[in-house]
């Protein structure tokens, strides 16, 4: 496995897309309001990797996983961390993560932050799996109940 910041040389933006497509899927009619990823074109993918910090996991050629990152105040904001469905399971996730604590703490940045959809309580488990910690709970505009929660993880 091997684990790349996507920059000028990266050319599969086409296949990154693909890959956040297939990996939020799942979501599609789980989550309302739906999913920010299906808003995304290969344009907007590339400028968001060059204005975010981001990172591709590949197997051999095969593109099968990552993670965008945007430097706030205190933390890391971790979003789009996406793995192909059939390469779940295997750390991919957790390992785009361990990027980000690195790149955090290259920051000197004190947490991790993400926000995950209220619906989905696998991910909930599996990011308290990985150390994060639920700290606030959200709504998007013209919502009036909770539709995303916020966790953090401490950088030690």
């Amino acid at each position: 496995m091997a684990f790349r910041r996507l920059d000028d040389g990266f050319g599969h933006w086409d296949a990154l897309l693909d890959l956040i497509l297939a990996s939020f899927a799942y979501m599609n009619g789980r989550i309302d309001p739906p999913s920010s990823a299906l808003a995304l074109t290969s344009e907007t993918l590339k400028a968001k990797a060059f204005s975010d910090i981001a990172y591709a996991a590949l197997d051999g050629e095969q593109l099968v996983g990552c993670i965008f990152c945007r430097p706030e105040l205190e933390s890391l904001y971790v979003g789009k961390l996406a793995v192909l469905p059939t390469a779940q399971g295997k750390g991919i996730g957790r390992r785009l993560v361990a990027l980000a604590e690195t790149k955090a703490r290259e920051l000197g940045l004190k947490t991790l932050r993400l926000e995950t959809r209220i619906e989905l309580t696998d991910n909930h488990a599996t990011f308290a799996a990985w150390g994060f910690r639920k700290t606030a709970e959200n709504r998007h505009a013209g919502f009036d109940r909770t539709t995303s929660i916020e966790m953090r993880k401490a950088i030690t």
